[in-house]
C-alpha cells in the first residue's frame, strides 16, 4: 500500500518519517517551495529524544496528478489549507479511496466531503506533536495516539500505523474525540500564542490559569448545545491535564505567531464563538481570543 500524506509541516514530517522507518511507500503531497526542496533533497528529518537526526527518502509531489489512483490518504495541514487540499485529492484520490483528517479545529470533514463525498471521508484524532525545525526537519513531541473512524478500508492504513509505532484505535464516532481535544487546544493554545510561553507555564500563572477554565468551560457549554458528548466529565481538568502532560511544549499557534504565519484560530476559538452565537451560549472568553490572536498575527505581518 503507498501512503499520501498531505501537507509538509511538522506533523506531516513526522508521520513520513515514521512510515518510511517502517518500511511504507510514502508520498508528500505540499505546495510550499521551501519545505517541498528540502524534503526532495534531504528526506523527512526527524529529531529524535536524544537529539540524534534521522533522514527518510519520501516521494515528493506539488501536482495532484502525480498522486492519482490514491487509495489511503493522511490530511495533515492546517485547519485554513483545508479546502485547498480536498481540491487537489478531488484530483487524485481513487474512487474507493478515503481521506483521513488528523487536523486540529473544526470544519475539517464538512470542508473534505465538499469535494470528496462523504463516503470517501473519515474523520480522525492524534495527540501526537512535533515541532517544525526548519523546511523538512521536525522534532517528535513524544509519543501519541491516533484515533480513527470505522471505514470499509481503513485496516491497511491501521496496519501500517500500528507497523510505524502509532498506538491506532478504530472508534465508531470521532466526533466525541474530536471536540475532547477542541477543548484542550482552545484553552492552551491561544493563551500560549499571546502571552509567548509554554503550555505548562500557562498553570502556573494564576491569572492565565482561570482563562483556561473559561475558556474550556464554554467549549464543554457549545458542545452540549451542539448534541456532542465529551469524552470525559471535567472540561477543566482534562484541559490542565493536558498543559501538564505536555509542561514543556509551545503550541504550533504559539509556533506560527512566532513565525507570523496563518493560525488555526478560526477552527478553535472562532468555531466555539459562532457556534455559540447559533446555539445561544455565551462564549466571551473564545471571542475575545479568537480576536487577540488575529490581531498579533496582523502586527506581525505589518511589522514585516
Amino acid at each position: 500500500m503507498k501512503i499520501l500524506i498531505v501537507g509538509t509541516g511538522a506533523l506531516a514530517t513526522l508521520f513520513g518519517a515514521r512510515f518510511r522507518e517502517a518500511g511504507r511507500e510514502v508520498t508528500m503531497l505540499g505546495t510550499w517551495k521551501a519545505g517541498l526542496a528540502a524534503l526532495r533533497a534531504h528526506g523527512a528529518r526527524l529529531i529524535d529524544a536524544a537529539g540524534r537526526e534521522h533522514s527518510y527518502a519520501v516521494h515528493v509531489a506539488d501536482d495532484p496528478a502525480a498522486c492519482r489512483g490514491t487509495t489511503h490518504a493522511l490530511v495533515l495541514v492546517k485547519a485554513w489549507q483545508t479546502a485547498r487540499s480536498a481540491q487537489q485529492l478531488a484530483d487524485c484520490l481513487a474512487g474507493n479511496g478515503v481521506a483521513v483528517s488528523l487536523q486540529n479545529g473544526l470544519g475539517n470533514r464538512e470542508a473534505l466531503t465538499e469535494k470528496l463525498g462523504v463516503d470517501r471521508v473519515a474523520l480522525g484524532v492524534t495527540t501526537s506533536g512535533a515541532t517544525l525545525l526548519g523546511p523538512g526537519l521536525a522534532r517528535s513531541g513524544g509519543e501519541g495516539e491516533v484515533w480513527i473512524e470505522n471505514h470499509p478500508v481503513m485496516s491497511d492504513l491501521v496496519a501500517a500505523l500500528r507497523q510505524a509505532g502509532f498506538e491506532t484505535t478504530i472508534v465508531a464516532d470521532a466526533e466525541s474525540l474530536v471536540w475532547g481535544k477542541l477543548t484542550a487546544n482552545a484553552a492552551i493554545n491561544p493563551l500560549s500564542a499571546i502571552l509567548r510561553v509554554t503550555n505548562g507555564e500557562l498553570i502556573e500563572r494564576p491569572s492565565a490559569r482561570e482563562l483556561m477554565r473559561e475558556l474550556a468551560r464554554e467549549t464543554s457549554n457549545v458542545a452540549a448545545a451542539c448534541g456532542v458528548s465529551l469524552p470525559f466529565a471535567d472540561p477543566v481538568a482534562h484541559a490542565e491535564r493536558v498543559a501538564l502532560q505536555t509542561a514543556a511544549n509551545r503550541s504550533s499557534m504559539l509556533q506560527d505567531v512566532r513565525r507570523g504565519a496563518p493560525t488555526e484560530i478560526d477552527a478553535i476559538c472562532g468555531a466555539i464563538a459562532q457556534l455559540g452565537e447559533a446555539h445561544g451560549v455565551p462564549t466571551p472568553a473564545n471571542a475575545l481570543l479568537w480576536r487577540l490572536v488575529k490581531a498579533a498575527v496582523e502586527r506581525n505581518r505589518n511589522v514585516s
